[in-house]
């Protein structure tokens, strides 16, 4: 369905409104310059982003008006347009975990993604969610990742989790091959296919963001690599075979490396994207290089969905200390995303190409 104006449009939520989501889209609505070539809403409850904005010292004054889903009317940074979710939704008590908040989070994904699913909307960019508040609410699902999966109709591992840590020289990609779940879970769903779907996917995204071809790794999974089995041997058994039919598919990818030196390499510039095993392996380092500029972006999946990468930070809600960098930088990765030819086409096609 064609846009209702000659400029795409972003949905933006602000995850659970008990944190500081409503806090990090108000930040970065005034600060950012997607304006000028995107459509921004914000999907949540307008009274809600008004009383953040009122009580939370630091926060632009902005106007905050609510308007109509296919609203053709261009953002700009001034005033604040909502979309309303459609559910009615209890008071959210600010600064800690409750079910209110769950149920408004979810409310305002579902919002969200109808817009994309209708033609309204690009893409979408969330703020973070509380997994125990999703579950307090009813909600048996891990997270965003995962919802959005089962919303398209398709399986949580058809959905590769994926961080990016902008620079000035490009970006360091780092995609999951397992999603949220126990580390023993994420140990026995560890498979070859797995592991070449994700760096597929990797391989998908990262051209449009880099505007040349990858280079990628697979990290290894046990200390120093299984020292030739002595540890392990998941690199020989699976994660090789990986490395193998991603060359197979014309990708520059080496491994397994050992991870303790393989971020270091990558982060130094020798390789472009990563494909880490579990959920800590790649959250750790990109965290430790760069937590508030990273943007989450969630590959396999035929919507453009980006998020920051930090928490809720219930400690700090209301006193102004957040910091909207992630939000910025998920909103203009986005727009670059569902700008590009072919984007999300392009990560679905690697996906499907998976063994």
């Amino acid at each position: 369905m064609p846009h209702p104006s000659p400029l795409p449009l972003l949905a933006i939520t602000c995850g659970d409104p008990a944190g500081i989501g409503p806090e990090v889209v108000l930040a970065a609505w005034s600060r950012t310059s997607a304006h000028e070539r995107t459509r921004l809403r914000v999907v949540a409850p307008a009274g809600l982003i008004a009383a953040a904005a009122r009580d939370t010292p630091g926060l632009p004054r902005l106007g905050v008006e609510a308007v109509a889903a296919d609203d053709p009317r261009a953002s700009r940074a001034d005033t604040l347009l909502v979309v309303e979710p459609a559910a009615r939704l209890e008071p959210v008590p600010r600064g800690r975990v409750t079910a209110a908040g769950g149920a408004a989070a979810i409310a305002a994904l579902e919002t969200a993604f109808g817009l994309v699913r209708d033609g309204l909307a690009s893409g979408l960019v969330t703020g973070p969610l509380n997994k125990g508040a999703i579950h307090a609410a009813g909600h048996d699902v891990p997270g965003h990742t995962e919802w959005l999966a089962r919303a398209c109709g398709l399986p949580d591992a058809a959905a590769s989790m994926m961080l990016w840590l902008p620079s000035a020289s490009g970006g360091l990609g780092v995609v999951h091959a397992t999603l949220h779940e126990s580390l023993r879970d994420a140990l026995g769903h560890l498979s070859t296919a797995g592991i070449v779907a994700a760096g597929l996917r990797l391989g998908g995204v990262l051209p449009l963001l880099l505007g040349r071809p990858p280079r990628l790794a697979v990290a290894a999974l046990n200390p120093h690599g299984g020292e030739g089995g002595l540890f392990g041997d998941e690199e020989r058994r699976l994660i090789e075979p990986a490395v193998e039919q991603l060359a197979a598919r014309g990708l520059d990818a080496a491994g397994p490396l050992p991870a303790d030196t393989l971020f270091l390499q990558a982060s130094r510039g020798r390789f472009d994207g990563v494909v880490a095993l579990y959920h800590d392996q790649g959250h750790i380092p990109v965290k430790l290089l760069g937590m508030h500029r990273a943007v989450n972006i969630t590959l396999g999946l035929p919507v453009v969905r980006t998020s920051v990468a930090h928490g809720t930070a219930f400690d700090i809600v209301g006193t102004g200390a957040a910091d909207p960098s992630s939000m910025l930088a998920a909103i203009d990765v986005a727009r670059r995303l569902a700008g590009a030819p072919r984007s999300a086409a392009a990560v679905m096609d690697a996906a499907a190409s998976a063994p």
